[in-house]
């Protein structure tokens, strides 16, 4: 593996995917900008080739290779941009590579994956996380002796991923505060960092990891990398259950602070991105851009801060789920267990001295136990206002009917999601 990454090797980089990544626009955000009260800027890499800032390091790596590692192909674990990034840098340089995929990638990933292809690259689904898929690409490496593509553990995937820094500086109306950065296994955000501590050290960089996902936070703590016991695979593209050995210390030592944020505030941003600036972002490229709202008030008026979008593959099936967590999120929706008595009027009692104007059921779910006196229904209830939700529980109480509320993170409440 080549020495240590620095700002030398993102520049070399820059030099050699010039001529083939897109130079992807740095637009303002009005609404984020509302938000925090400084000028927020958001770096369209959802608009890169493949729609992914992946396609940076993979490139980079693959292009360097030599005839003979060429001629052994490549090989590498996906949540499918990096997968995607590979097989369109495979096509474009006439090497054979597979790309092995966990379980939860979504169809529209694994699709892109093979049409990016063209022919030349396999499709491999291995296991239920990304880890696992790992461990079958490694597998395959040592078995085959096809080149090991790292999605972020490697100097020559972050020099190529560390490359939207320069571009941001450049784009940028003046000075950046800050750059808010998505952390997956860690390769874009020490890509960026190593060039920035070394070229403009005054810039804050700050870290966005999703709380169900949360490896760089375990290994800060920790002191080294380590494995996650559970991964919440949401957000897919920075779902890493272990960081890397190569990116740990860089973030470590170069990233200021690293955050997590709750996937129903990323449903949110994803929902805002779209209907306000209409971006197309899959959960992990609205991470930074959440994580943003979170920080309102520690940025100057005058600050300039920058988001990178890092990804716009989201599979639009997935839309219903992403409306669902952002509403549960924003407290204006909830899920109650009603014991109805299998007796006239018991619905209608509910309805009329339970419900108040503004409150709708979205979910009615009634079984009739034959030989029991009350039957059991799943109500969910959306609130026109969160603040709405104390009144709704006042009256619940005040009924004589049995109602248990399911709060969000119950083993119950994973049924609806």
């Amino acid at each position: 593996m080549p020495g240590p990454v620095d700002a030398a090797a993102v520049e070399a980089a820059a030099e050699v995917l010039r001529p083939v990544v897109r130079r992807t626009e740095l637009e303002h955000s009005e609404r984020l900008s509302g938000v925090v009260g400084a000028t927020v800027l958001l770096k369209r890499e959802n608009r890169q080739l493949t729609r992914s800032y992946k396609v940076r390091g993979a490139f980079h790596l693959i292009s360097g290779l030599t005839d003979e590692e060429r001629a052994r192909g490549v090989v590498c674990a996906s949540a499918g941009n990096h997968g995607q990034g590979l097989a369109w840098s495979c096509a474009r340089l006439g090497v054979r590579g597979r790309v092995y995929v966990p379980g939860n990638t979504p169809r529209q990933k694994r699709q892109r994956i093979l049409a990016l292809g063209q022919g030349l690259v396999e499709l491999v689904v291995e296991g239920s996380t990304y880890d696992v898929a790992g461990a079958a690409a490694h597998a395959d490496s040592e078995r085959t002796g096809a080149v090991y593509v790292p999605p972020f553990d490697d100097p020559r995937t972050i020099a190529g991923q560390g490359t939207i820094a320069p571009e941001l500086v450049e784009q940028a109306p003046g000075p950046l505060h800050t750059v808010v950065v998505p952390v997956g296994g860690g390769g874009l955000v020490a890509g960026l960092a190593v060039w920035l501590r070394e070229r403009h050290p005054g810039v804050r960089i700050v870290g966005v990891e999703p709380d169900g996902a949360a490896s760089m936070t375990a290994a800060l703590a920790a002191g080294g990398p380590v494995a996650l016991e559970e991964v919440d695979t949401f957000v897919d593209g920075a779902a890493v259950g272990r960081v890397g050995e190569v990116t740990y210390p860089i973030v470590r030592d170069l990233v200021d602070e690293v955050v997590t944020v709750e996937a129903g505030a990323v449903c949110t941003e994803m929902l805002d991105l779209y209907q306000v600036e209409g971006i197309i972002a899959e959960p992990a490229g609205a991470l930074a851009s959440a994580a943003v709202r979170e920080l309102a008030g520690t940025f100057p008026a005058d600050a300039l801060v920058a988001c990178i979008v890092s990804g716009g593959n989201n599979d639009v099936s997935r839309y219903g789920e992403i409306v669902e967590r952002s509403l549960v999120h924003q407290g204006l929706r909830h899920y109650f267990l009603v014991s109805f008595p299998q007796e006239p009027g018991a619905l209608r009692h509910f309805l009329a001295d339970v419900l108040a104007d503004g409150e709708d059921i979205v979910v009615f779910d009634y079984v009739k136990k034959n030989n029991r006196e009350t039957g059991p229904a799943l109500v969910g209830i959306e609130l026109e206002a969160a603040a709405g939700l104390a009144g709704l529980l006042d009256r619940m109480d005040a009924s004589p009917l049995t109602i248990e509320r399911v709060p969000p993170g119950s083993p119950l409440f994973t049924f609806l999601m």
